[in-house]
């Protein structure tokens, strides 16, 4: 942060790096900006309260609120996107994957509509809520479903790439997006490309593959810890949960001696499931650890940030699960 001191006894003018944006109000931002320009477009809301204020312009009539009725939002989308429109709905990721999945199912999915899911308050960012507001399924449900995108980014820049790539993705897309602002990912990274990893961190003796804004951060502070130990570990961010960078994967399988994925996420059928599913397939003999939530609902109410240190989804967890997988070559 850079912070310029004013001379005594001039006006207190003080010059900061504006702090980090909430995915979520970034996605608002970009979808606003683009939706005056594009009549295909269209905002279908959940009462969730994001879009107070905006200005939509030229576009106001394609935004509606259909209220707290997540089943009939993911219906009328579908019949939207059924007629030529690209509807973006609006709702929490825990409604989003299991109160309207049915009509996720088969409305959306089975047609293969070009419906875009934002799913805001995604993992443990609703931990304030408590367990009904826990978003640990998600990803599963979404990755299951056939012709599905799913889509996780991992901090505001990614985010905005994110929203306006979803424009040229065929079928319905999922954007798993959080609640809070969190850190901005480290400058310089290649740029996003939807189905590609994004490699953040080269390395050869083990590869972390992280998904969501908390578990790439901790992917790179353990990568730093363990390169003092004298192991490189590349990074790389899996924006893209399907479809998978099966490529990325593979090289990552032959050519260092471990994976470990991170996820804000239960460990059963998310990203870890589908890292260690492409690797058991290689018959590569890689071990895949996993660092997720276990098979039991989340430790605790309160912030992101302590539930997913209560729940192990640290750095200091990234690197002991590296340690241990390399133990075992």
């Amino acid at each position: 942060m850079s912070v310029t001191v004013a001379e005594p006894g001039s006006p207190d003018v003080r010059s900061e790096t504006p702090p980090p944006r909430p995915n979520r109000e970034v996605y608002r931002d970009v979808l606003a900006g683009l939706m005056p320009a594009d009549e295909r477009l269209v905002c279908l809301d959940s009462d969730t309260g994001l879009f107070s204020g905006v200005d939509w312009g030229t576009a106001a009539d394609r935004y509606v609120n259909l209220g707290i009725a997540e089943q009939n939002l993911m219906g009328v989308a579908a019949g939207l996107a059924k007629s030529g429109r690209v509807p973006f709905v609006n709702t929490m990721s825990t409604f989003a994957s299991t109160r309207a999945v049915e009509a996720v199912k088969l409305d959306i999915a089975l047609n293969d509509l070009p419906v875009r899911i934002a799913a805001t308050h995604s993992g443990l960012s609703a931990g304030h809520l408590g367990s009904t507001h826990h978003s640990l399924e998600d990803l599963a449900v979404m990755r299951m479903l056939p012709n599905m995108t799913v889509l996780v980014p991992a901090d505001a820049a990614a985010t905005e790439e994110l929203v306006r790539a979803c424009a040229g993705i065929p079928g319905p897309v999922y954007l798993r997006l959080g609640r809070g602002a969190t850190e901005d990912l480290p400058a310089g990274a290649e740029p996003l490309r939807v189905g590609r990893a994004q490699r953040l961190r080269e390395g050869d003796d083990v590869t972390l593959v992280a998904t969501g804004p908390y578990p790439v951060l901790a992917a790179l502070e353990a990568a730093e810890e363990l390169a003092v130990e004298g192991v490189e570990a590349a990074v790389l961010n899996m924006h893209t949960v399907k479809p998978l960078d099966t490529a990325a994967l593979t090289a990552a399988a032959r050519t260092t001696r471990a994976v470990v994925t991170v996820e804000e996420h239960w460990a059963a059928g998310g990203l870890g499931s589908a890292v260690a599913e492409v690797v058991a397939e290689l018959g590569a003999g890689c071990p895949v650890l996993r660092v997720a939530v276990g098979d039991s609902f989340a430790a605790g109410t309160g912030g992101q940030r302590h539930l997913l240190e209560r729940n192990g989804i640290t750095a200091a967890a990234v690197a002991d699960r590296a340690r241990r997988a390399l133990s075992r070559r």
